[in-house]
């Protein structure tokens, strides 16, 4: 189990589990995430909530993993761009250390 800090000032944390990563991993749902400029801010955020709203809309039977990360991660009241580039950094490190 990993965390996370979601806000600036450490108040803050989120839990993610090695599930949520290998979610997230399998749904591709950091690819092409950021824009050219590299910055993560709120529309970034609200980019990756609505792709994940997305891929739950089409699905006929519901993924319980998917909706495990959007629940416990994405759509966490904690989450804020600061939490999503936190989940970022976390996310490329861990696909180093499991390649």
């Amino acid at each position: 189990m990993y965390s996370i800090q979601a806000n600036q000032s450490g108040t803050r944390h989120i839990k993610v589990s090695e599930n949520h990563l290998e979610t997230i991993k399998r749904y591709s749902l950091l690819k092409n995430l950021v824009d050219s400029h590299g910055i993560i801010d709120e529309d970034v955020l609200e980019k990756l909530r609505l792709n994940c709203r997305s891929i739950l809309g089409s699905q006929n039977d519901i993924d319980k993993e998917l909706m495990d990360v959007c629940l416990d991660v994405i759509y966490n009241t904690n989450m804020k761009a600061y939490g999503l580039h936190e989940l970022v950094l976390l996310y490329i490190k861990w696909l180093e250390e499991n390649n």
